[in-house]
């Protein structure tokens, strides 16, 4: 988990909560804050609405008690979904999704780590064939993860059989965890999906899939569900991973994805090194983003 204020709303948000009481000032700041931080203009206006209806209920017009109202009113409604990672079957399969340039292979090598630290036995499956890069870097995160990797027998093999064979030396070997690699861009989606689907249904002839993770970059907002909006409607989409979540401006996202996507954040990224991955908590989140009481 990150420290400090790395997702604070920002030096205007804390300004506002050490003034002397609640005018119309505050809330234009407010506002300015929490579009900044990228909620988005409806949350936005729903957050403020309901902040002032929840200020004029309770009578006050002390702006600690303002920023108490603001993490619980976050926290609530990132609460909305469920977001525990499904991973108890054996072995436990997640697919691993999303555009190229996401930072999706790398977040899978922290995922693996963060198995690990939790004492599962991993095994990678370098299911994006066509890219040979993809596959050498799944290669050396899977050896800073210290984790098995099985690897394409030729270039360009067929990414389900990859997939199927990962599977295999799993329940052969008994490793509790499978994370697939898969390809972010194809000619066109249409390719792109049958083949995830392909993946899925061949992964389901040993074993069900736990999970079909997405992985979205945080720093680009609302242009990245843009980007996945195949994904979350033809891949399955189970949760979401947000990388890059380690500058304040874009905290906000997080809100607005789920709500956006109807999807629950089930890790986040929060910096460049193997172990800056966690599971997402929203009482945690909320913390961090508003600050505490």
């Amino acid at each position: 988990m990150a420290e400090g204020n790395r997702w604070s709303l920002g030096g205007a948000l804390r300004n506002l909560f050490v003034r002397s009481t609640i005018d119309e000032s505050t809330w234009e700041d407010l506002e300015d804050a929490l579009l900044t931080a990228d909620f988005g203009p409806v949350i936005t206006d729903e957050i403020i609405e309901q902040l002032r209806d929840d200020v004029a209920r309770y009578q006050t017009t002390d702006p600690a008690d303002l920023k108490r109202m603001l993490r619980d009113l976050i926290e609530e409604r990132l609460s909305k979904f469920d977001t525990t990672l499904n991973l108890s079957a054996r072995p436990a399969v997640s697919i691993v999704v999303g555009v190229n340039g996401v930072g999706k292979t790398t977040t899978i090598g922290k995922f693996a780590r963060f198995l690990r630290n939790y004492g599962r036995t991993v095994v990678l499956g370098a299911a994006d064939t066509f890219r040979a890069a993809a596959v050498e870097q799944l290669d050396t995160w899977a050896m800073r993860a210290d984790v098995r990797i099985v690897r394409p027998q030729q270039f360009g093999q067929d990414p389900a059989s990859v997939a199927y064979q990962t599977v295999e030396t799993a329940v052969r070997e008994g490793i509790e965890m499978v994370i697939i690699d898969t390809a972010g861009r194809l000619q066109t989606k249409a390719g792109l999906m049958d083949e995830l689907t392909k993946i899925h249904r061949v992964v389901e002839k040993i074993t069900p899939v736990s999970e079909v993770l997405l992985v979205l970059d945080a720093t680009t907002g609302q242009n990245g569900v843009s980007q996945a909006e195949a994904f979350i409607e033809h891949a399955g989409v189970t949760g979401l991973v947000l990388t890059k979540l380690d500058g304040s401006a874009k905290g906000g996202f997080v809100l607005s994805v789920q709500e956006r996507t109807g999807l629950p954040i089930k890790l986040i990224g929060t910096g460049e090194g193997i172990d800056d991955l966690s599971g997402f908590t929203p009482h945690v989140f909320a913390e961090k983003l508003v600050g505490d009481a």
